[in-house]
């Protein structure tokens, strides 16, 4: 996928050098970015890509995906990413361990889940009790995936090893294939590859996650430490160029949505992308501004804690920034 994108991005740059008729081109700086997944769910950043805001900010955006939210922030923390996609809930666990340089959430991208809960047959009238007795794959321990399911269960009175079973031991990326070749009842998976197993006949989509759970910031941008403070000008930029592409979605249909993001998925076809398009937006999932609120990161420690996964948690302008988000929206 990291190759794809940087070819196509390549070959829009080599389009608008021939649009210039000559005129002086600015060298683009080239920014990695590291996402959990690859997935519909991030279309105001794939439309800002595609549509060139990155270009117009100077910013060349090379993508690899990490496969977890595990692997993205050890991309982060390593150095091999400048930029990472993910639960911003990753960087409160780095910020509790203590580390001097640890993350810092510049923008907010989406704010409710967006994954899809499958199970093996078609079912109109599906409700979350009856999951009771069930086996549900539920993703990484941990993770926002499934820490949102595992909120979501409890508020339906369904507890994970008493009356259902979740499982948190396959890796994220595998959840389709184990849930395909597997006994288990459900899965959760995010958008395009729910609706394309659903027209596989692999499974059918009953439920939508971030639907039921309700808002919290589920994705965000964040920089080493040291990157937001040293390269502020690259942050401000890549802000920018984010919230231009959430203005654009905003006004837009889903087909043109479709269209603007498709070469970054070039194994679905477009009639796919803008039925998915159609159902992230009428679930609104996307945030319409980069501005990761206080009150968002509250709800956002509600659901870690609910999980058991800590027992405190940084305050929220240790982790947390908006300097950027905001001078975006002024300009």
């Amino acid at each position: 996928m990291k190759r794809i994108v940087s070819l196509f991005l390549a070959a829009l740059m080599l389009v608008t050098a021939f649009a210039s008729c000559g005129e002086k081109q600015e060298t683009l700086r080239t920014v990695r970015v590291n996402e959990v997944t690859h997935s519909v769910f991030y279309a105001p950043f794939y439309a800002a890509v595609s549509l060139g805001f990155f270009e117009e900010e100077g910013l060349l955006i090379e993508l690899s995906n990490g496969g977890g939210s595990d692997k993205s922030m050890t991309a982060l923390l390593t150095g091999d990413a400048d930029v990472g996609l993910m639960g911003p809930e990753t960087a409160v666990y780095v910020a509790n361990e203590g580390k001097d340089d640890h993350p810092v959430i510049f923008a907010q991208l989406t704010r409710k889940d967006g994954s899809f809960l499958l199970g093996k047959t078609p079912d109109d009238d599906f409700s979350w009790d009856k999951l009771e007795g069930k086996s549900v794959i539920g993703g990484r321990a941990g993770g926002m995936p499934e820490m949102t399911l595992e909120y979501v269960l409890k508020a339906h009175g369904l507890v994970p090893g008493e009356n259902l079973t979740l499982r948190t031991d396959v890796q994220f990326d595998l959840m389709g294939g184990a849930f395909i070749a597997g006994e288990d009842d459900y899965v959760t998976m995010f958008e395009p590859s729910a609706s394309a197993m659903e027209l596989a006949d692999e499974g059918c989509i009953v439920a939508s996650v971030g639907e039921e759970g309700g808002e919290v910031p589920y994705t965000c941008f964040m920089a080493r430490g040291e990157t937001y403070e040293k390269d502020r000008s690259m942050i401000d930029a890549f802000t920018r160029a984010v919230y231009k592409g959430q203005k654009w979605v905003v006004s837009h249909s889903s087909e043109e949505l479709a269209s603007a993001i498709a070469p970054l998925f070039p194994d679905n076809d477009e009639a796919l992308l803008t039925v998915v398009a159609r159902r992230y937006g009428e679930i609104g999932v996307w945030k319409t501004d980069p501005v990761m609120t206080e009150e968002a990161y509250e709800s956002l420690l509600r659901i870690i804690t609910s999980a058991g996964v800590i027992g405190s948690a940084p305050d929220y302008e240790e982790i947390v920034d908006t300097a950027a988000a905001e001078a975006a929206m002024k300009s």
